[in-house]
């Protein structure tokens, strides 16, 4: 089989392409190029090459773990190995706090139970870039081409030689999360907090702190299991039944859910409706700005809320649209002062953190949002979507299966064939920076995109009304379709 690394990382069904003899082959290039790239193995173990490798709670994924720190450890790289499932953006801040030379998480993310996947890291703690990523693709290639079987150092052996270590990341998180978020502030507020970390790698972590920050919290779907109960992990309204109807019940003052890894967010006020990650960033840029005094550009995917280039506008800061993918948000944040970057799925970073998506962060800060003003996140979006410079936007999102096939020829033909206008308002711009994106006079827009993790083909579309916006699903699938049977044709 071909492995092939998507905008986050490579995933695969587990017993499929998810396999032992996979997984360490990915491991055994990853530890190749870690060794061309970083210091020498040879030497002192100050000198030796290191990484961090972690996993989140999927089937298998502490397995899958050993598996990568044993080959890893046979090539003469130095491991921390999580001592048990961490979120994503907790081992990444370890790789900073270590000051690795990178790292390996174990875990497909928002993905269908059946999936897992490894995500690479680089040193800054971010996603690895694309080229890192090819490099890797070239190495597993080129070691199968030459007969090459991966080193394996059974476990026990390793860890007694030292060249894997156990550790507990949490402890370092969260000193430098509390230099990030008041506290103090949430303290005073004696707020009520429902968590749902959808049977994922948060559980556990984000009641901990909120329980340090003074919050009365309940913990929905946090206990082990593998299988995610058959759900699939993604924290968007409509996985999120438990949640809405917990908080809806009464006796809290928001809800916060995170994914399979941690690294995303959804959130749910106090009446019960769901915050989706376009308001919870438009919320955060609003708060940061005006009540925190912190400045800087924004960065969002094509994806994500114009609300936010409204914001942007309001406020006089620049503003950046990238392809889907955390890597191009991380490579912004690496380069020049961002406020706030993020992406539609859920994964945001600020201003002072690593260029990582952080589910925990994102939700202490709504935390302390509505301890500070004193308001519910419902009635904090009312406000602001009432406001004629900001608001009011609506936002959905389809997702069609579909066969594999070109993207360049999808992208071609929605360009060749666009529309002169979109429900009633004129097409004023087309971007085609990832799949195809119509913008619309009156800043609604239709995007049409092909995942990059999932044989999946994503419509999405933001209006000024919910009518609008389905109307523009509508008229997306119809353009989709066409074209599909054009190339199949």
């Amino acid at each position: 089989m071909s492995i092939k690394f998507g905008t986050d990382g490579w995933r695969a069904v587990i017993s499929d392409d998810f396999t032992f003899a996979n997984v360490r082959k990915v491991a055994q290039a990853i530890a190749d190029v870690t060794r061309e790239q970083q210091r020498p193995q040879e030497g002192p173990e100050s000198e030796r090459p290191t990484l961090v490798v972690g996993f989140d709670t999927r089937f298998l994924s502490d397995r899958y773990a050993t598996a990568v720190a044993e080959v890893l450890a046979a090539n003469g790289i130095h491991v921390w190995l999580t001592a048990g499932d961490a979120p994503t953006p907790m081992v990444s801040y370890a790789i900073v706090e270590r000051q690795a030379d990178g790292g390996v998480m174990i875990t497909a993310s928002h993905n269908p139970p059946r999936y897992n996947g490894i995500k690479l890291k680089a040193a800054y703690g971010g996603s690895a870039s694309p080229a890192m990523s090819k490099k890797v693709e070239a190495r597993i290639r080129a070691n199968d081409a030459a007969g090459r079987t991966p080193r394996q150092l059974p476990l026990e052996e390793a860890l007694e030689r030292g060249l894997v270590q156990r550790f507990d990341p949490l402890q370092a998180y969260e000193r430098h999360i509390q230099s990030m978020v008041d506290f103090d502030v949430i303290r005073r507020a004696g707020l009520a907090v429902a968590v749902d970390p959808m049977y994922g790698a948060g559980r556990i972590y984000l009641r901990r702190m909120l329980e340090d920050a003074g919050c009365r919290v309940t913990e929905l779907r946090g206990e082990m299991n593998p299988g995610f109960n058959g759900i699939h992990p993604e924290p968007i309204a409509r996985h999120l039944a438990p949640l809405i109807e917990t908080v809806s019940a009464g006796g809290y003052h928001l809800g916060l859910a995170t994914d399979g890894d941690a690294d995303r967010i959804g959130a749910v006020d106090v009446t019960g409706q769901f915050i989706d990650p376009h308001r919870i960033m438009s919320l955060l840029v609003e708060y940061l700005v005006h009540e925190r005094g912190v400045r800087g550009s924004i960065v969002k995917t094509v994806s994500t809320t114009q609300m936010l280039n409204r914001l942007a506008a309001r406020y006089q800061l620049p503003i950046h649209e990238t392809p889907v993918g955390f890597n191009h948000i991380s490579d912004l944040m690496l380069r020049e002062e961002v406020l706030i970057g993020g992406e539609e799925s859920g994964g945001i970073s600020v201003h002072g953190h690593i260029p990582e998506g952080d589910g925990l962060l994102i939700g202490l800060l709504l935390t302390e949002m509505v301890a500070r003003q004193g308001k519910s996140l419902g009635q904090l979006l009312d406000e602001l979507m009432a406001a004629p410079d900001v608001g009011p936007f609506f936002y959905a999102r389809r997702d069609q299966p579909v066969q594999p096939f070109d993207k360049a020829t999808l992208v071609a033909g929605l360009i060749r064939q666009a529309p002169e206008q979109l429900d009633g308002q004129p097409l004023a711009h087309i971007s085609d920076k990832d799949g195809v994106k119509y913008i619309l006079a009156d800043d609604s827009w239709l995007l049409i995109r092909p995942s990059g993790t999932e044989p999946v083909l994503r419509i999405y579309a933001e209006g000024r009304t919910p009518d609008r916006v389905e109307a523009l699903l509508e008229t997306g699938v119809a353009l989709a379709n066409d074209q599909i049977q054009a190339i199949f044709s």
